[in-house]
């Protein structure tokens, strides 16, 4: 027998061993396959590609990602058969929530499975374990909790052991490996400068751009870019930001005792076997069911945006002077697995310092504040006093007041047109009043503080500030109108503008600013000024009949009281028409 016969034996036998071994560590599977692996070698790597056949053995398949559990301080091993000799290998360890110790040695193939021995034959339990047990030549040993890779372009033939542990906690993670890393390529590349950049930062705002992956843009394999945002740290793994949102410790509880441990795994992890019992099949179910339950309450303090295949992105809604975390993950979309750039963190910018603005004792203030924005004023009264009044004069939509005393804080309300407030006075008192606009626009208003409310600069107004029109009395060049005055004598002045007949409410409200006085009004639109109060309430009314109007026109009323300061306030517009025929 020649030389090349003999060794195209000895590898035919060496095959076979491997095959043998990987039966032995296949057996948990079913007590009824306890014969010899296939040499078939399309079934065999069929069979190695098929998650479901090893998901409760301790065999790695080629080219396939695998997601399993460790508890603390106990050790697992995996195993892995390269077929052979100058092979290619990389093996992936990605830790998901804490740091994992892991080495990856080449195992001895024991003597005694060779049939060479003597003696009783050794069982099948004693030869795994023996496999198990052998001390193999260590290749590569890593501990941390960074994504680690082996990589050996020409690898021996063998049975490669793969040993994790996790000192810290319990834990879960993901093991790769392949010998075809070449070809397979499951995780995305990375570009030269796989780097996030901070680009512009805001107050709530901060844009990140990155170069894209060449996965996209030269291999042309669908790539999507998922953002993840945080407040305490970096992360290295889209496994560990699963693991964080997360939002129950219970998705990482142990299995019970007496609960297949690989049924756990696997429920829990995304693989199902085809021939499980009823009671695993219930099992697997309800795991999945919970874990759906589970993922569907995410931390309020983390949050992983996928935005598709664009390489800029503006997070929006953040906190002022507040530190984020800022990671970009590109997933591989036909294989789900990910690869992670260089995390950034950046600070978004301070509150610009609010100027607090000083009241004087009875002189108004005019106020603008910005959509959602808020102002700061402060009232210290020269003299002691019993009370102080304040007066809101908000001109659009209503403002928030708070108003505080030596840090206490003494009211919170809501403002609309003119409100006033009085409040008990305090020696040496300093009072701070926070005026937080509307969330639809801009406000504006105008303010008063005074510990002599006798002296006021603004009129006093009825409840009901809205102006009545007679229908029965409208003619086609006049209308009738009805107005609540109060037992105060004030001066009120009625304005009327001819408008589109689409003139709207919606239009209206837009120009209803409460703050315009008729010096803002033109000569032509004035209509009459008059004076007016009664002691009792229920007969303070006043009409008016405005002349002069155009048949089948639209007409806008406006009616202004003017206090004794000379401020004025507008009461509620009203439209009106004039009839057509008559």
């Amino acid at each position: 027998m020649n030389h090349s016969s003999e060794g195209r034996i000895c590898n035919c036998v060496r095959m076979l061993l491997l095959h043998w071994f990987v039966f032995l560590l296949l057996l948990p599977l079913s007590s009824r396959t306890q014969k010899l692996p296939t040499r078939d070698e399309e079934l065999f790597q069929m069979q190695i590609r098929d998650k479901a056949f090893f998901h409760d053995s301790s065999v790695i398949p080629d080219g396939a990602e695998i997601s399993s559990f460790l508890f603390r301080d106990a050790p697992k091993r995996y195993f892995f058969v390269v077929e052979e000799d100058n092979t290619p290998l990389a093996v992936t360890v990605t830790p998901c929530d804490a740091p994992l110790e892991w080495t990856l040695s080449l195992q001895e193939l024991p003597e005694e499975a060779s049939g060479e021995g003597s003696g009783e034959p050794e069982s099948l339990e004693q030869q795994k374990q023996q496999i198990i047990n052998e001390e193999g030549t260590e290749l590569f040993s890593y501990k941390g909790n960074d994504v680690e890779y082996f990589v050996s372009p020409s690898s021996p033939s063998g049975l490669y052991q793969l040993e994790l542990l996790s000192t810290e906690k319990d834990t879960h993670f993901k093991v790769y490996a392949t010998t075809t890393p070449e070809s397979d390529q499951p995780y995305p590349e990375l570009p030269y400068d796989p780097r996030v950049d901070v680009t512009s930062l805001g107050r709530t705002t901060v844009t990140l751009a990155w170069k894209p992956s060449p996965t996209a843009s030269l291999l042309k394999q669908p790539i999507q870019y998922c953002i993840v945002i945080n407040k305490e740290h970096n992360f290295k793994s889209l496994c560990a930001v699963e693991a964080k949102l997360s939002s129950d410790d219970a998705f990482m509880m142990a299995p019970k005792p007496g609960l297949d441990f690989s049924l756990f795994d696997f429920a829990h992890f995304g693989f199902s076997s085809d021939n499980n019992s009823g009671k695993e099949r219930s099992f697997l179910k309800s795991s999945s069911k919970l874990s759906r339950q589970m993922s569907s309450k995410p931390r309020v303090d983390l949050q992983k945006i996928c935005i598709g295949n664009k390489n800029i992105f503006t997070v929006s809604d953040l906190k002022p002077d507040t530190q984020y975390y800022f990671d970009m993950f590109a997933v591989n979309v036909n294989t789900n697995m990910s690869n992670a750039y260089v995390g950034t963190f950046a600070r978004t910018k301070e509150e610009a310092k609010q100027k607090t603005v000083e009241l004087k004792d009875g002189k108004v203030t005019d106020v603008f504040i910005k959509r959602k924005g808020a102002k700061f004023l402060r009232f210290a009264p020269v003299s002691s006093h019993q009370k102080v009044t304040f007066f809101v004069h908000s001109c659009l939509d209503a403002v928030q007041i708070q108003i505080r005393r030596d840090g206490k804080l003494l009211l919170s309300q809501n403002v609309e047109e003119v409100r006033q407030f009085q409040l008990r006075g305090k020696p040496k008192a300093k009072y701070l009043i926070r005026l937080k606009g509307s969330k639809k626009g801009a406000s504006m208003l105008k303010i008063l503080a005074t510990t002599r409310p006798n002296k006021q600069s603004f009129p006093s107004l009825p409840e009901d500030t809205r102006i009545k029109a007679f229908d029965k009395l409208r003619t086609c060049s006049s209308a009738t109108v009805a107005w609540l005055g109060t037992q105060e004598r004030n001066k009120f002045c009625i304005y009327k503008k001819e408008v589109d007949d689409n003139y709207s409410e919606e239009q209206k409200k837009r120009e209803q600013n409460q703050c315009l006085g008729p010096d803002t009004r033109k000569k032509s639109e004035k209509v009459l000024c008059k004076y007016f109060h009664s002691q009792n309430l229920q007969k303070s009314v006043t009409t008016e009949t405005i002349k002069g109007l155009q048949p089948g026109k639209s007409y806008l009323l406006d009616v202004y009281v003017i206090g004794h300061g000379g401020h004025s306030v507008k009461y509620q517009s009203k439209l009106v028409k004039t009839r057509k025929f008559c």
